[in-house]
């Protein structure tokens, strides 16, 4: 799909799920010289932002953001991208410090299950593909100025609902995600669905939410930039009539009086008795 498509169908899918924020296209990078002289990069003017700040400057704000190691101060982040070069036990240190588990065995259990994801010779192929790559370029989808990898599209409840039915239209691959309460954005939002070609949930983490402005009740679906056709194709066909759209259209309740409460009905009985005196 060349970028113009890309662009139409994000502002289709911006339009017809009325989201409150832009769908997001990540492209990632191999070396520097990939990054567009429009996009924006935090270490040129001395600065350092977060993964998720750089998607949210980009569906917020319509800014084009680069992100490297050198421009990225959440170093797990970079790490666990293979941006940079560090060893399994320094990065289990590094979160030990941080606490997010019980303790060391917890953590060491995480990275287990983690590295059981990519097991076996398709899951080599995964990391290597990994390692490819230094850091990714972000802009609103509509605006993109580069081809993306992959794309998160942030809303309600109901717009991810929606983004679900229609990726689990056909059922060739149903949306199934693992959840830690943190990393969500920058791992599961972009670079997993890149990575796997699945797409993902994504329930932003203390992370997203503390550096990123998300707010409560946003939610995200990540997933292949290459699924986003059929997502549009899809869109509002789960169901079929029953299909509650987007504005949402509730049942509402039928067959009301007055009798619903004891003051709609002490007012009604009042009213009626002084039309019939």
């Amino acid at each position: 799909m060349k970028l113009e498509e890309f662009k139409r169908l994000g502002e289709d899918l911006y339009h017809k799920l009325h989201l409150p924020t832009y769908p997001v296209g990540i492209t990632y990078i191999k070396k520097e010289d990939d990054i567009p002289e429009r996009a924006v990069r935090p270490s040129a003017t001395g600065q350092k932002w977060s993964l998720c700040q750089a998607v949210t400057y980009a569906r917020r704000h319509g800014w084009h953001v680069a992100m490297t190691a050198a421009d990225n101060f959440c170093v797990p982040a970079s790490a666990f991208h293979k941006w940079v070069d560090v060893s399994e036990e320094d990065l289990i240190e590094s979160q030990v410090q941080q606490g997010w588990h019980k303790d060391r065995n917890a953590e060491q259990n995480r990275f287990n299950f983690i590295k059981g994801l990519f097991a076996g010779p398709e899951g080599e192929k995964t990391l290597q593909k990994m390692q490819e790559y230094m850091g990714f370029v972000c802009s609103p989808l509509h605006q993109a100025i580069m081809e993306p990898d992959s794309i998160m599209v942030y809303g309600d409840g109901t717009h991810i609902n929606h983004m679900i039915q229609a990726l689990c239209y056909d059922y060739t691959m149903p949306v199934m995600s693992t959840f830690e309460g943190f990393g969500e954005t920058c791992f599961k939002g972009g670079l997993a669905p890149f990575i796997t070609g699945r797409p993902q949930v994504v329930i932003p983490g203390m992370g997203d939410r503390a550096f990123a402005g998300i707010s409560p009740e946003e939610l995200a679906v990540g997933l292949p930039a290459s699924q986003l056709s059929m997502v549009l194709d899809n869109l509002f066909k789960s169901g079929g009539d029953l299909n509650i759209g987007q504005p949402a259209k509730t049942l509402l309740a039928m067959g009301l009086d007055e009798s619903i409460t004891p003051g709609f009905a002490y007012l009604k009985d009042r009213i009626d008795k002084r039309n019939r005196s």
